[in-house]
């Protein structure tokens, strides 16, 4: 990293080498996606490099099971256990507490000490390059480094969600700040700025958090914030579109935009975005998920009167797709391995 990142992560934004949109806040409920996108980046990990993990920091219900599984994937060298006074009781990730706990999919494996164990359910998945692949995967623990917080924090159960909502926001806002012109002028509004004509047939879409009916798949996409996506699949000579993904593909996401209008009668999708135009010939999916764009956004919008599109609070979130995703599968007991669902395609008939 050069320079130091010191500052709030919306204030020092950079392109990452390999990104996926996974589309939600957390991984509740699809567990196996969120490993599965872990493994797809991990696999992109030069190993000569030093490489720092983030994780979630979810440690209650399930999420200590889910980070015993991460452990055991990435094989750090290091972990980084932060605790404060206000913490709830948490176990020290020690090699030893790791090794003989079960994870979310993982089991227990006893550890012979100074000698490494292989996790062939995860370890055989794993696809690095060519110099990588003379040297096996051997997992021989971590050392494990305490740290106690005296800074008195204020984020609270009460108030957490509302609190990460904001933090998510002004990343968002963050990005968007590339739109705006580089010299100090007032704020471009959205309908000032000029956007990426991209035809129906030239991207895929999914919506990633719900079960949408095809016939409303372009009200969930228009005004919301999109995912520039490249997956494997050739989605050229699909009629006029729109092409609809049955499954939710793990792929590159080379950027983020919002869809700022659908013009029905040309089949265009108007795309606002900061990705350069190079990068974008290479997008041919787009990817909606449950992250919006903020409130002060839409409403914020300078030359507008009347009712603001899509901004309301007479809404029923008991319809389908309104807020959980419909038929979510229950946890299996054990992890399968399985191999990356190849992108089915179907077409909407006009």
């Amino acid at each position: 990293m050069s320079p130091a990142n010191t500052g709030p992560p919306f204030t020092h934004q950079r392109t990452p080498q390999k990104m996926v949109y996974y589309g939600k806040a957390a991984c509740k409920n699809n567990y196996e996606n969120y490993i599965d996108i872990i493994k797809y980046v991990f696999s992109s990990y030069k190993r000569e490099s030093p490489l720092i993990v983030n994780t979630m920091g979810w440690v209650t219900d399930k999420g200590l099971l889910l980070l015993i599984d991460l452990i055991r994937l990435l094989s750090p060298s290091h972990v980084v256990q932060f605790s404060s006074s206000r913490s709830k009781y948490m176990p020290n990730l020690t090699p030893d507490y790791v090794d003989d706990m079960d994870g979310l999919y993982t089991k227990s494996k006893s550890k012979v000490r100074n000698r490494g164990f292989q996790l062939t359910e995860f370890a055989e998945s794993l696809e690095f390059a060519d110099e990588d692949k003379e040297s096996p995967l051997m997992f021989t623990g971590h050392k494990l480094m305490c740290v106690q917080s005296d800074f008195a924090f204020r984020k609270t159960p009460r108030n957490r969600e509302s609190h990460n909502r904001i933090l998510r926001d002004l990343a968002v806002l963050g990005y968007l700040g590339q739109l705006q012109p580089p010299v100090p002028k007032p704020l471009c509004p959205l309908h000032g700025l000029t956007p990426y004509q991209v035809p129906f047939n030239a991207v895929a879409l999914r919506i990633l958090h719900a079960d949408v009916a095809p016939t409303h798949i372009l009200y969930a996409v228009n005004a919301s914030w999109v995912g520039l996506c490249k997956i494997l699949d050739d989605v050229r000579g699909y009629a006029d579109g729109p092409i609809l993904l049955a499954q939710t593909p793990i792929c590159d996401c080379l950027g983020f935009g919002i869809c700022r209008g659908i013009d029905m009668e040309k089949r265009l999708y108007h795309i606002l975005t900061p990705v350069p135009p190079e990068e974008l010939r290479n997008v041919n999916c787009l990817l909606v998920g449950a992250i919006s764009v903020p409130q002060c956004v839409l409403k914020g919008q300078r030359g507008l009167e009347g009712t603001i599109p899509y901004v309301t609070t007479d809404y029923n979130l008991k319809l389908p797709g309104a807020s959980e995703k419909i038929g979510a599968r229950e946890t299996e007991v054990t992890y399968q391995e399985r191999p990356h669902p190849k992108p089915k395609f179907y077409r909407k008939v006009n």
